[in-house]
């Protein structure tokens, strides 16, 4: 919802690019079964959302040897201490220990820069939870600018201001992640309906039964930022709308929302996934393409250091 929401309308009016950031998933440890099925059902995802291969360039990270590439050349402009304040390896490290989270998980703030300023992006789709890591980027490329001469975009977020931090259904003061302890506080994009009718139902609400969003009902604006995320609907006429009711009607009509805004998804998403050789074929083609557009910005960064 601060993401992906906005890539169809990004693709019509932008020249875009889409990264499947199978290198940012390897910070922690996979399956390789696993990830390798998991890049195709996101290739697959992003197709059902409506992400057009010839409208929007679509690749595999690992695929365009200019991130790494260029992520080394951002190393050795980055600080330590900046990336020791970033709030992601901090929550992530204090769950299994700073001392055992490996160099990547700490070092891919960078990694995801250079996968920006490789483009010369502009603007950047995210989740307000990655307005930090994006600050970090627009830093880095400044900084590279400033010893080295104009080289990078400094780019800019494009965040929605409705549901743009989704907070998890059972924990309303913490993000929805995949990578949450239960599968109860988020819902997944190929979650079965009534999966997802249940997980709503067991949503995590406030005391009192009044539906309205403030800071003292974490858990009721929460829901309602999905309901109005999902509706286009604003956030007061869903709470008149609900005005004298039960948290219990107002989960069944939000859940019967989700269900009818992931379903296409899903559904679609299923039918690409039975054909693995075509979408393979989406992500060589991405691939080729992002690298003769990374090509350039590489080349510049490396004669500016001298490198060329």
């Amino acid at each position: 919802m601060g993401a992906l929401k906005n890539w169809v309308a990004v693709q019509e009016e932008y020249e875009s690019y889409f990264c499947i950031v199978d290198l940012h998933a390897i910070t922690v440890p996979q399956d390789p079964k696993v990830l390798r099925s998991n890049v195709r059902e996101m290739a697959a995802i992003f197709i059902a959302i409506g992400l057009d291969p010839e409208k929007a360039v679509i690749f595999r990270q690992s695929r365009v040897s200019g991130h790494t590439e260029l992520a080394w050349l951002l190393n050795c402009i980055a600080k330590v201490g900046e990336l020791s304040r970033m709030t992601q390896f901090k929550d992530k490290s204090h769950r299994g220990g700073a001392e055992s989270a490996s160099v990547g998980l700490y070092d891919y703030p960078v990694l995801q820069a250079a996968d920006i300023l490789l483009y010369s992006a502009h603007l950047v789709p995210v989740g307000e939870d990655q307005r930090q890591h994006l600050e970090l980027t627009r830093t880095l490329a400044r900084r590279f600018n400033g010893l080295y001469g104009d080289t990078f975009v400094v780019p800019e977020p494009m965040i929605l201001e409705t549901g743009a931090r989704v907070m998890a259904l059972d924990e309303p003061m913490s993000k929805m992640s995949k990578s949450a302890p239960t599968p109860a506080g988020y819902v997944a994009l190929l979650d079965e309906p009534d999966v997802i009718r249940r997980k709503i139902r067991r949503a995590k609400t406030d005391s009192g039964t009044e539906i309205v969003a403030s800071p003292e009902k974490p858990a009721v604006t929460n829901l309602l930022g999905i309901y109005a995320g999902l509706t286009g609907r604003a956030i007061p006429e869903i709470e008149e709308q609900y005005r004298g009711r039960g948290y219990g009607d107002f989960k069944k009509d939000l859940a019967e929302v989700v269900v009818e805004s992931l379903s296409p998804i899903r559904e679609r998403t299923l039918e690409l996934l039975d054909n693995p050789r075509e979408l393979d074929g989406v992500l060589e083609a991405g691939a080729e393409r992002a690298s003769e557009a990374a090509r350039s910005t590489l080349h510049d960064a490396w004669a500016r250091l001298g490198l060329d």
